[in-house]
């Protein structure tokens, strides 16, 4: 079974800054081919204006994307700008399949959970998490939606827009970082997991952020290992799984480098990551 990944050249971009991420979907696809992984890359739909704007203040999306305002990379790039509707429409695409076939898929795109409602921060100008879950909510498609943002960071912009929006009675958001942030939290944030992915048996799609930056070698992370990383994949798909909710997961975080300069480590953290998805995929089609 095949793993579906939303994926189109025009979701990346040179952005110029520190974080890989804008530049990261092109390699980790490239990487998936080149290793042979059972993926249909799917070119997405991108969003709109109107759908952006459910999650974020109208002008400050066009301001964004006409490249008046700074977007999360603290500059502003009309090649980013233009990238940006497919991140999210990658999100978005990916969530739609995901409950029309009841799988897994993937989104290859990071940069969301900082971006609050009127504000880009730290390399997220959109908020595709939101975005997501508010164009899902209005289309019929699903009436609970989980968060689960295993990315390092506490998904913080998430929360704002949640509570602005007044969402909280639908959307279930749990984000790792804001209380598993030390190498010592790494156990009991695998012990706690499953626990926390059992509440969220209600909802009818779950958005997963697999940041590949709580990794211990990561200079923005430090908390777990690459063996933990994939036990953690492992949990999150197998519960998942379990419960019958489908699923769509990003790329998020990461931003460790190899000494000749690449995102190599990254791009093994995510490689197990989609092996881990693939996996449970090839169950469900397996299963009579």
């Amino acid at each position: 079974m095949s793993l579906p990944v939303f994926y189109t050249p025009r979701m990346v971009a040179d952005s110029g800054s520190f974080s890989p991420s804008a530049a990261k979907p092109a390699q980790v696809v490239a990487a998936w081919r080149y290793h042979g992984l059972p993926i249909e890359v799917i070119e997405p739909v991108p969003v709109t204006v109107d759908q952006l704007a459910r999650a974020h203040d109208r002008t400050h999306v066009e301001d964004i994307l006409a490249g008046r305002a700074a977007n999360g990379f603290g500059n502003k790039s009309a090649e980013v700008a233009a990238s940006l509707v497919y991140t999210s429409g990658a999100m978005l695409s990916g969530a739609r399949h995901a409950i029309a076939h009841r799988t897994i898929t993937c989104a290859p795109v990071s940069g969301f959970h900082h971006a609050d409602y009127s504000n880009a921060n730290a390399y997220c100008t959109f908020n595709g998490l939101m975005v997501t879950a508010l164009a899902l909510h209005v289309e019929d498609r699903a009436a609970q939606i989980g968060i689960l943002d295993c990315d390092m960071h506490y998904g913080d912009g998430t929360d704002r827009i949640i509570a602005k929006l007044d969402a909280v009675r639908w959307i279930d958001h749990f984000s790792a970082g804001h209380q598993h942030m030390n190498r010592a939290d790494a156990a009991e944030l695998l012990a706690y997991l499953p626990r926390r992915i059992r509440q969220m048996r209600g909802c009818d799609v779950v958005l997963y952020q697999a940041g590949a930056d709580p990794h211990i070698d990561d200079p923005l992370g430090g908390m777990m290992t690459t063996e933990e990383l994939h036990q953690r994949d492992e949990i999150v798909f197998d519960w998942l799984d379990q419960l019958g909710i489908p699923v769509v997961w990003n790329l998020a975080g990461g931003y460790q480098k190899a000494e000749d300069g690449s995102i190599a480590p990254v791009l093994e953290i995510h490689e197990n990551t989609a092996r881990a998805a693939i996996a449970v995929n090839a169950r469900r089609s397996a299963a009579p």
